[in-house]
């Protein structure tokens, strides 16, 4: 880190652990925020021992991000947005994106973690357009039954759906079967856009993926998984995908050329976004 995050955040919410690390304050760290704590940075700093540039992680997350919500707002027309696993406020939020291009779009974010809670409340009061909701984005029914999502979005109109850097934190084998049932609670015309820890497979990548995905596992964190081209495009159930279908993060439709290579850790995050016919 450049010494941009703060020692603590200058409160702690309630329920907060500064001892245990945070998904989504591993995720603000590496982004340079300042809702982070020690223990947190930590997690960076551990898998940093085999990837210094790990912070790029984040950034072509962030980066898809903002590009598939400008895409799905203004090219495919959706207004209505399920942020899944949202994370901390930090510049350019999925509100912020689509709202200037639909200001009467709707987005609701959904994470359970407290110090997000803190923050999405906060959101609650200066924009009514937008929603949080506190739940566990690993249990889809507990997501597509929770009545406060039912009353804000409309689930019988196209609904884009946001699972950004969120599912390679969950480590069993059944995820396919998890977003086939959110999938199938979406209305035709719906949206899915996904980005994703990555192995390619080639040696080179493969154990540099393996490396991290040792670090993030065994750290404070205690989740990270790099899935293959296959395990990751098994996230998209009978959904048709937008051109140019999955690739790294910085290869969809980026917002102009490319000056400078990749560096291997930025070709270990790839993203993709699909529509169901």
């Amino acid at each position: 880190m450049s010494g941009a995050t703060a020692p603590y955040p200058s409160a702690v919410p309630v329920g907060v652990d500064p001892t245990r690390a945070s998904i989504a304050r591993v995720y603000d760290a590496a982004l340079n925020g300042k809702d982070n704590y020690e223990i947190d940075r930590q997690v960076l700093a551990q898998v940093r021992t085999v990837a210094p540039q790990v912070n790029d992680l984040a950034w072509a997350n962030r980066d898809f991000l903002i590009r598939s919500c400008r895409f799905l707002a203004m090219q495919a027309g959706i207004d209505q947005f399920l942020d899944l696993g949202s994370g901390l406020p930090t510049a350019e939020n999925t509100h912020q994106v689509v709202q200037r291009v639909h200001p009467e779009a709707k987005v609701l974010y959904v994470d359970n973690d407290p110090v997000v809670l803190a923050h999405g409340r906060a959101l609650l009061e200066e924009n009514d357009r937008t929603h949080f909701v506190a739940a566990d984005i690993f249990q889809p029914e507990q997501i597509l039954e929770h009545p406060e999502i039912r009353e804000f979005l409309d689930f019988s109109r196209p609904i884009a759906l946001l699972q950004i850097g969120t599912w390679h934190h969950y480590l069993g084998d059944d995820g396919g079967e998890k977003m086939a049932t959110y999938v199938d609670a979406l209305a035709p015309g719906s949206y899915v856009s996904i980005a994703h820890f990555y192995n390619p497979g080639t040696p080179e990548h493969a154990e540099l993926a393996a490396k991290m995905e040792e670090k993030f596992v065994h750290s404070p964190m205690g989740s990270g998984r790099f899935r293959t081209r296959e395990e990751i495009q098994a996230l998209f159930p009978g959904l048709e995908m937008v051109e140019p279908g999955l690739v790294l993060c910085d290869d969809w439709w980026p917002d102009g050329p490319r000056l400078h290579p990749l560096n291997l850790v930025r070709q270990c995050i790839a993203g993709g976004v699909g529509r169901k016919p």
